[in-house]
């Protein structure tokens, strides 16, 4: 088999010879001159890679089949891309997720209650559920800032919890 050097093919002459051509074919499938252009650039980009492995015995063929795949591929992807996901604009009408003043309204209620039952736990109790709720620290984490054990840190954070629920429920009443 000859090498591609051995069959004296200006790959780029021919590229840039039929640039327009190609462009025209993506954009017969694409509908889209700047993707088509893309396209044609990563023709351009695979056939230096490509043509330096293996023989071509129709130069100006291949880039057409090669451009034509890729359009289609580009084609689909765009389909797949516009079926699971929405433009950014498309977020602009949404509304706002605050909700309504009544809601906002038992929200901050909701918060002072909770606030408030926090405030009733002993400090050490109460540091131990804010590291982990607020802080993000883990249990062996607060341990050691502490110096409890990671034992005592799970039980702190469950009685702050039920504690907090208890707050709320009798709230609701």
């Amino acid at each position: 088999m000859k090498s591609v050097n051995e069959q004296n093919v200006d790959w780029c002459a021919v590229f840039v010879e039929h640039r327009s051509q190609l462009q025209r074919a993506a954009f017969k499938i694409l509908y889209n001159a700047e993707r088509a252009q893309d396209v044609v650039q990563d023709a351009y980009l695979k056939m230096i890679e490509a043509t330096n492995v293996f023989e071509v015995k129709q130069p100006l063929a291949y880039l057409f089949q090669m451009v034509r795949n890729l359009a289609i591929d580009a084609h689909r992807r765009a389909a797949l891309e516009a079926r699971f996901f929405v433009g950014e604009e498309d977020g602009l009408d949404v509304p706002a997720s605050s909700g309504t003043p009544e809601s906002m309204t038992v929200n901050r209620q909701d918060l002072r209650i909770v606030v408030d039952a926090l405030a009733e736990l002993p400090e050490r109790t109460r540091r131990a559920f804010e590291l982990h709720r607020l802080g993000g620290l883990t249990q062996r984490e607060i341990a050691n800032e502490l110096g409890v054990s990671i034992t005592l840190v799970n039980f702190m954070i469950r009685d702050a919890m039920n504690h907090c629920a208890a707050a709320l429920r009798n709230a609701e009443r």
